[in-house]
């Protein structure tokens, strides 16, 4: 019989194997109040943990149990006024004549709730569940500063944290071994020579020599008893050495149309996607870069601040964007070392002329490179002529390049979820 033993820390009065049970269990319902929560949450409050709410008789369990059997008429402890017999009017519906909180229902009875929290891991997990990045790739070796400690064997010299007990024990052990195998094949000698000694005729026996076995015997105890059971000869520590890791990095490059046409409504669904993405990504790499890149006529990388709230006026030329993120992978990102992602919110609008350069520029230079493109569009409007040439680009690459429509922040999570749903394997 095999027996597999969780030693993962709880948290006091917590069970974490109860806990996933519980979750895998109401998945469905979980899934649901979260998706509920991303839709109505601020931009600074996604990665905090959720409280979800089931109702009762969603968690409620068969019980069998024995009945009292027979038939028989009782009255309820706890009422002073009423004996057996009388009859009790239902309280009237409408919440008129009520003085709780809650709203009542009409048929006189309320429906109890189970609420629990969620943590940050468990809420991002739930967010997440059944999407993938596309073309996620381990890139060639940077440099050598990227290390992590690796176990290489076991060593003598170490700290008492680092000490390794079995291979310290089984050292010891050995040790023992070698050092009382000479002794007590010495006392076994010695002891049967004092009984060949003693079994003889009591006058040939030599007082002496018997005298002699014994102090012998007594000695070969004592250095048999003094070898210790463990030794600081004995310890042994795992030995850690730093081994270089093959980088798994992302860049990802936030692309937003800073143009008069786009509000600042058009701008919070925009950092809205582009969180959720860079969330997402940190999940899957071990170090994420953000480029912010904004653009109306003319480009330019700034800060996050800079980014989301600056206000600009004038037209908008989107292959000045598409030029500047192809100079900064040039520049800093090599993609044999980068893994490269881009997602870009626009409300549509550009130079008809300019849309057929993007095309352009997209199947030549950015996508040969690039792990996924990401085109949202946030307007409730037809698509003008952008769109329509990123279709092209769609068909050509239809595994790195998506693309999608949202209207309003409540298509942010579903189209997100739409673009990076996991796929069948071919």
């Amino acid at each position: 019989m095999t027996y597999f033993i969780d030693r993962r820390a709880n948290a006091k009065h917590k069970s974490a194997v109860n806990r996933q049970r519980f979750l895998d269990r109401y998945r469905t319902h979980i899934k649901r109040s979260v998706e509920e929560a991303v839709n109505r949450r601020s931009i600074t409050d996604m990665e905090r943990g959720e409280k979800v709410s089931i109702p009762a008789r969603d968690i409620s369990e068969p019980v069998f149990q024995h009945g009292p059997g027979g038939k028989r008429t009782i009255v309820n402890p706890g009422n002073k006024e009423f004996v057996e017999g009388d009859r009790l009017r239902r309280p009237g519906g409408g919440g008129a004549g009520g003085a709780g909180e809650g709203g009542a229902s009409n048929q006189g009875e309320g429906m109890d709730e189970f609420a629990f929290t969620l943590s940050r891991e468990e809420f991002l997990d739930f967010v997440f569940d059944g999407l993938e990045l596309p073309h996620l790739e381990r890139k060639a070796l940077v440099d050598l500063d990227e290390v992590r400690p690796v176990r290489a064997g076991v060593s003598r010299d170490g700290v008492p944290a680092r000490m390794n007990i079995v291979r310290s024990m089984r050292e010891a052990y050995a040790r023992r071994i070698a050092m009382r195998a000479p002794i007590r094949r010495a006392l076994r000698e010695a002891r049967e020579a004092l009984d060949m000694e003693e079994g003889k005729d009591p006058v040939l026996r030599n007082p002496a020599r018997i005298a002699e076995l014994k102090a012998e015997i007594e000695r070969l105890e004592k250095r048999l008893e003094a070898v210790p059971f463990i030794d600081t000869y004995d310890l042994r520590y795992n030995n850690l050495i730093n081994q270089p890791q093959p980088s798994s990095k992302a860049v990802m490059f936030c692309v937003m149309d800073v143009s008069g046409s786009m509000t600042q409504a058009h701008k919070d669904i925009a950092k809205r996607f582009f969180l959720l993405l860079y969330l997402f990504l940190e999940r899957n790499y071990e170090k994420v870069e953000l480029v912010f890149v904004r653009h109306h006529t003319a480009a330019k990388e700034v800060d996050e601040e800079e980014f989301f709230y600056s206000r600009e006026t004038g037209g908008t030329i989107v292959s000045s964007a598409l030029t500047l993120v192809d100079e900064i992978i040039t520049k800093r990102y090599p993609p044999g070392q980068w893994n490269l992602y881009v997602a870009q919110a626009s409300d549509g609008d550009n130079w008809d002329d300019d849309s057929i350069t993007c095309r352009e520029q997209l199947m030549k230079s950015l996508m040969p490179r690039l792990q996924y493109y990401t085109y949202v569009e946030i307007t409730p409007h037809a698509h003008q002529a952008l769109w329509e040439e990123y279709e092209t680009v769609a068909d050509e690459f239809p595994d790195r390049f998506a693309m999608r429509q949202i209207v309003e922040a409540g298509d942010i999570y579903p189209v997100f979820r739409e673009l990076f749903k996991r796929r069948a394997a071919h």
